[in-house]
């Protein structure tokens, strides 16, 4: 198999996603979860994601749609398509799983991946992060994640356009 093909396997459909997660459960990982758009991956995204994965065994990541990003974000983004995005993300060794969502929120994304571990960047509340109640009445834990300043997509485009 290769490289390219590895990286695909790592991109979850939900029919595929129940397989991957009775595999899982199977021989008993700790599974953590994060979402984004990752539109431009940065510094901040290796930072992030690696401290997350570090949480447990495997790292599962929602990746919004380029409908949903267009909406959190505006029509100016995403910067790259959604099929690009999983690509990118799913080439670091530490991702273990991706897959896309195109609700608001990934709530239901999360009831069925039912992870052990919670992660959000630290700007946010434990209790205000989207899936809390989730993970919280399985026993779970919510992680907060503190980003490194000065790394972010809207800066890095921010200097883009005044360049």
């Amino acid at each position: 198999m290769n490289n390219l093909d590895k990286i695909q396997q790592k991109i979850q459909t939900p029919e595929s996603l129940e397989v991957l997660l009775k595999a899982w459960a199977k021989q008993k990982k700790k599974i953590v979860f994060t979402n984004g758009c990752f539109d431009i991956l940065h510094r901040g995204h290796i930072d992030y994601l690696s401290k997350a994965a570090d949480l447990g065994d495997v790292l599962f990541i929602g990746v919004n749609t380029d409908a949903s990003v267009r909406k959190l974000k505006g029509n100016n983004r995403p910067l790259q398509d959604e099929y690009s995005r999983l690509l990118i993300l799913g080439a670091l060794d530490f991702v273990d799983g991706l897959i896309l969502f195109d609700e608001q929120t990934p709530y239901e994304l999360i009831k069925l991946v039912q992870p052990h571990v919670l992660v959000k960047g630290a700007d946010y509340k434990p209790e205000d992060i989207v899936g809390y109640d989730i993970v919280k009445a399985r026993g779970g834990e919510i992680k907060t994640i503190d980003f490194l300043l000065g790394y972010s997509t809207s800066e890095i485009e921010q200097k883009i356009k005044e360049s």
